[in-house]
């Protein structure tokens, strides 16, 4: 197979650029301090994982390179309602565009009729991402370790600390496990899909876990997570609290239902 995060970080640095055609990022710091309803993201898990109660990230999309199109009548605004009414701690909102079909005016739109905080799920490869992200509404951003370098990293997530805004940092092999460590602010998340292959096992999280059990914020699991036995599985072998479920929401035919059966798992 190809390499689809290769491809998918070409066609992100030719938007970036339109952006910055639009966008200066004078103009974006400038913005910032007149946009209100800004949540603390990392906090609303903490205090869940503080009160013994599991978080789920309920994710909107539209589409995936692994899954194709996922909804056809796809209205990000009622997905959020859906989901912040079915006890979702935060949401996710892929604003990729040529990929995922995203757009960062979905979390706009998502954040006048919903009171929750909104991680900008992208492709972040330029520091100018994130006060542009934060100018939707976004409260956290991700930084993927396997699509940026050591430095970059450090940059997005320091450009992150600046304004405020949550971050989380996603791993799926060892040494990125071992360079998360390193983000002591930062959540952490674990990705069971390889962005190479597009592969996903659940012994990504147990085994990854074991090298971050003693980071400073939660860990989060990430993909392929379909039932309560998977995330059952995820509590009892990697001890995480914390789920990002996009698909198996999006693809049940009762995704209120679905979700509050996820929600209501006990510790």
């Amino acid at each position: 197979m190809d390499n689809i995060l290769k491809k998918i970080l070409n066609k992100k640095k030719e938007k970036i650029i339109n952006y910055k055609k639009n966008f200066t990022e004078n103009e974006l710091v400038s913005n910032i301090k007149n946009i209100k309803n800004f949540h603390n993201f990392k906090e609303k898990i903490e205090n869940n994982n503080v009160n013994k109660k599991i978080s789920i990230i309920a994710e909107i999309k539209k589409a995936s390179p692994s899954a194709g199109i996922i909804i056809d009548n796809f209205n990000p605004v009622n997905l959020a309602k859906i989901y912040s009414e079915n006890d979702a701690t935060c949401l996710s909102v892929l604003t990729e565009e040529s990929f995922f079909f995203g757009d960062l005016d979905h979390i706009k739109k998502i954040k006048q009729n919903c009171n929750i905080p909104i991680l900008c799920k992208d492709f972040f490869i330029d520091p100018y991402q994130v006060p542009l992200a934060k100018n939707f509404g976004a409260d956290c951003i991700l930084i993927i370790l396997s699509a940026v370098d050591k430095i970059l990293a450090k940059d997005l997530y320091q450009a992150a600390n600046q304004l405020n805004m949550s971050t989380i940092v996603e791993v799926h092999e060892e040494d990125e496990a071992e360079l998360a460590l390193s983000f002591e602010k930062s959540l952490i998340g674990i990705n069971n899909r390889n962005l190479k292959t597009l592969e996903t096992s659940l012994n990504t999280s147990i085994k990854l876990s074991k090298i971050l059990e003693d980071h400073k914020s939660p860990l989060i699991s990430e993909s392929g997570i379909d039932a309560v036995e998977n995330i059952n599985f995820i509590i009892e072998n990697a001890k995480i609290h914390n789920f990002l479920i996009g698909e198996s929401l999006l693809k049940s035919q009762n995704i209120a239902s679905k979700l509050r059966e996820f929600s209501q798992i006990t510790l």
